[in-house]
């Protein structure tokens, strides 16, 4: 897999929650940074994707900045 990964959750055909479930059980899938990147902000879409294995969860619009800086943070974490 990718080493980070934005993903929707509400995409036609399959869900990001479903996505992000099976990326986790490919090989290397634990490792990948998984970011849910959405217009769902509620607490319960939060839960949701902890639940699913995403990393972090940022609402649509997304501050660029903000994003990078998760990022550099998430990576960080792995690489360590």
């Amino acid at each position: 897999p990718a080493d980070v990964v934005l993903l929707d959750l509400g995409m036609p055909h399959i869900s990001g929650f479903d996505v992000c479930r099976t990326i986790r059980a490919l090989p290397g899938g634990p490792q990948a940074v998984l970011v849910a990147l959405t217009g769902w902000g509620q607490e319960g879409d939060r839960d949701r994707t902890r639940a699913a294995g995403f990393d972090a969860h940022l609402v649509k619009p997304v501050d660029l900045p903000a994003l990078l800086e998760q990022l550099r943070d998430l990576l960080a974490t792995r690489s360590s």
